[in-house]
C-alpha cells in the first residue's frame, strides 16, 4: 500500500472523492435553472469540461498524454458518456432528480450481470442477492407501482432508464480499456468524443443563448465536468476501488438533498427506505468487488 494511502495522510483524497460524488450532482440542478436543451447543456458541459482539462494539463506539462492514440474503447466511451448525460438530463425535465438518479444507480446492478453473461465474471450467490435487494429497493423507490401520477413521469423515467443503459455500457467499457492509456488521456478523450457527439444535435435544436444562461453553461463545464472528473481520477490513484466505490454513493444522497432543498421534491419514508437498500446494495457491491479483485490477484502470485 502507498504511503499516501495509510492514516491520515489519505484524507485529502477521502475528500477529493466525496467532492467529486457532489460535484458530479450538481447537473441536475443547473439542468433545472438553465432552461436549455440537454442536448446543448450536455455539449457544452463536455466540451468546457475537455478545454478545462487541455488547460489543466497544459498547466502541469503533462499535455504530451494527449498525443497518444486513446484506442477505439476510449471513444466509444465518450460516446456513452454524451448518450448517458443527455439521457439523465432529459429524465430530469421530466420527473424528479430522486427517480432519476435512482434508477441511474442501478447501472452497476445492470453492469454485474452483463459481466456475468459476456466477460466471465461470475456472479455469486451473495452478488445475485445484492442484486435482488437492489430491485427490491427500486420498487420501494416506485412504491410498488408501476403507474405514473403523470405521463411526464412515465417518459423521465423512460430517458432515466436509457440513461441507465448507458452509464452500465460506460462502466463494462472501462473494464476493458489497455492498461497502457493514462487516466487523463483517457478522461480528456472522452470528453472530447461525448462532446463531437453531442455537436449536430445541439445545432439542431437551434437555441440562442443568453448571457446569464453562459454562467450556467461554463459552471456545468467547470464543476461536473472538469472538477468532478479531475477528483476522481486523483483519487482513484491513491484509493482502494471498494473505498472510492463506496464515496461514490455521496451522488444520489446529494441529489435527493438538491431536489428536497432547492426544489420541494421530498420523498415519503417507503421510498427513502429503498433510497437506502439501492445504495447499499450498491456499496456492499463494490466490497465484495474489492474482494474478488484481492482473491484473483494472490491466485496469480501463487501461481507465478
Amino acid at each position: 500500500m502507498n504511503m499516501s494511502t495509510q492514516g491520515g495522510t489519505s484524507a485529502p483524497f477521502l475528500l477529493m472523492a466525496v467532492a467529486s460524488a457532489v460535484l458530479m450532482g450538481t447537473i441536475g440542478v443547473i439542468s433545472k435553472y438553465v432552461g436549455l436543451s440537454a442536448e446543448t447543456l450536455t455539449f457544452y458541459r463536455l466540451g468546457f469540461g475537455a478545454a478545462l482539462m487541455l488547460g489543466y494539463l497544459l498547466l502541469v506539462g503533462q499535455a504530451r498524454l494527449l498525443l497518444i492514440w486513446p484506442s477505439w474503447r476510449v471513444l466509444a466511451n465518450g460516446a456513452l458518456l454524451a448518450a448517458f448525460i443527455v439521457c439523465y438530463v432529459q429524465a430530469m425535465l421530466y420527473t424528479s432528480m430522486a427517480n432519476a438518479i435512482m434508477m441511474v444507480y442501478l447501472s452497476p446492478v445492470a453492469a454485474s450481470v452483463v459481466a456475468h453473461f459476456l466477460l466471465g465474471e461470475r456472479l455469486s450467490s451473495a452478488g445475485v442477492g445484492l442484486i435482488l435487494l437492489a430491485l427490491f429497493g427500486f420498487a420501494m423507490m416506485m412504491e410498488f407501482q408501476l403507474s405514473f401520477d403523470s405521463a411526464g413521469d412515465a417518459t423521465g423515467m423512460a430517458y432515466a432508464a436509457l440513461a441507465m443503459l448507458a452509464y452500465a455500457g460506460f462502466i463494462l467499457m472501462n473494464r476493458i480499456m489497455p492498461a497502457r492509456v493514462h487516466a487523463y488521456t483517457r478522461c480528456w478523450y472522452q470528453l472530447l468524443a461525448g462532446a463531437l457527439c453531442m455537436l449536430p444535435l445541439m445545432w439542431q435544436q437551434g437555441e440562442s443563448i443568453a448571457s446569464a444562461q453562459w454562467g450556467w453553461l461554463l459552471l456545468a463545464g467547470l464543476l461536473p465536468g472538469f472538477l468532478a472528473i479531475l477528483f476522481a481520477v486523483i483519487a482513484l490513484r491513491e484509493l482502494p476501488a471498494a473505498t472510492f466505490g463506496t464515496l461514490a454513493y455521496m451522488e444520489p444522497i446529494a441529489v435527493v438533498t438538491f431536489g428536497w432543498v432547492l426544489f420541494g421534491e421530498a420523498l415519503n419514508t417507503l421510498q427513502l427506505s429503498g433510497c437506502a437498500l439501492i445504495m447499499g446494495a450498491g456499496v456492499a457491491q463494490a466490497l465484495l468487488n474489492q474482494r474478488r479483485e484481492r482473491t484473483a490477484r494472490a491466485l496469480l502470485a501463487q501461481n507465478a
